[in-house]
């Protein structure tokens, strides 16, 4: 059966047609007008301030904004600049912990840090040391720095072989390591080393926790553009399978776990009120990126450096919001019958 919504962006009025989850293609026009109707009332919102604890990140241009929506049959839609790229960052933490599932099983997270949100900050020692490393999330840097740990290799090389072709295949195309990022990063990861020793302290990390740092370092300094991290999130919607290139990247066994552990922490200490206005899984980085990802539906991604005080894109957020109501993404939505 087939309904009708409407919809108001901004000044804009839209039509949408939605048939059991997907886009017919009177709608598909309609998802364009969406997401430029989004930008329009965006690009020149004026808040936030770039991250710039990192030195680097405080650099990056802070006009850039663009959008990206992929839907399950691989039909993308944009608008803004979506081919500059910024580092991933957290954002990472997400197919990290997609590969160490994929290869160990879900239930190595959940034995190893947990999955519960911490209600501390994304880098807090005193979650740690509340539990004693468990009880923690792969999404907050303790719990990300131990699941990078836990990828597979006999090598320090073998083991970011495994992360980065990991990425590519999300992304459906190769990434590569932003390098100024990464020296800036480096450079000023002294508190992340601490929290790594510490889980090693705990025996969350087995060994060699300043090498895991390093790598999980190196990994959120991968760079990747709007449409990258849309086509990441839509491989997670179409349960796995990445639904531009056609390639399957992870058994869709795993993705409800994964999209799990991004709603509960996913959006730093603003997770639930993210989830509340949404109902959407999601990541943010503080390089200004956000992906989001409605089940069975569409991936969404939007970039723009400004970052509130949780350290969230503030036109990420407000875009991918409209977006994802406006195409009735919220799974936690059904219409009656």
């Amino acid at each position: 059966m087939m309904s009708c919504k409407k919809f108001i962006i901004g000044k804009m009025l839209v039509a949408g047609f939605i048939v059991t989850g997907l886009f017919t293609q009177a709608h598909a026009i309609d998802v364009d007008a969406v997401v430029k109707a989004a930008y329009e009332k965006y690009k020149d919102l004026d808040e936030g301030a770039n991250a710039d604890y990192i030195p680097a990140l405080a650099k990056v241009d802070s006009n850039l904004f663009g959008i990206v929506v992929i839907t399950t049959d691989g039909k993308i839609y944009s608008a803004g600049d979506v081919a500059s790229e910024v580092s991933i960052q957290s954002i990472s933490k997400v197919f990290t912990m997609a590969r160490v599932m994929e290869d160990s099983g879900t239930e190595v997270i959940t034995e190893n840090m947990g999955v519960d949100a911490t209600g501390q900050v994304f880098n807090s020692i005193v979650a740690i040391e509340q539990y004693q490393g468990q009880e923690m999330n792969p999404m907050v840097n303790p719990g990300a720095i131990a699941t990078t740990s836990m990828v597979k290799g006999s090598s320090e090389k073998e083991i970011w072989k495994n992360i980065i072709d990991t990425y590519d295949d999300f992304a459906g195309r190769k990434l590569t390591v932003m390098e100024d990022i990464y020296t800036s990063e480096a450079a000023t990861n002294q508190r992340n080393q601490a929290l790594a020793m510490l889980m090693y302290a705990y025996g969350r990390i087995e060994k060699a926790p300043i090498e895991a740092t390093d790598i999980y370092t190196r990994q959120c300094s991968v760079g990747v553009n709007a449409k990258d991290l849309a086509t990441m999130a839509a491989t997670l919607a179409n349960g796995g399978k990445n639904p531009v290139t056609g390639k399957t990247v992870v058994s869709h066994e795993i993705i409800p776990e994964i999209l799990a552990v991004m709603a509960t922490a996913g959006l730093y200490d603003d997770s639930g009120q993210w989830l509340y206005k949404t109902g959407l899984p999601a990541k943010s980085g503080v390089g200004g990126g956000i992906l989001a990802v409605s089940p069975g539906k569409f991936g969404i991604a939007a970039i723009s450096p400004p970052l509130d005080a949780a350290g969230n894109s503030i036109r990420a957020q407000r875009a991918i919001a409209d977006i994802a109501n406006a195409l009735g993404g919220n799974p936690y939505d059904p219409a009656p019958k």
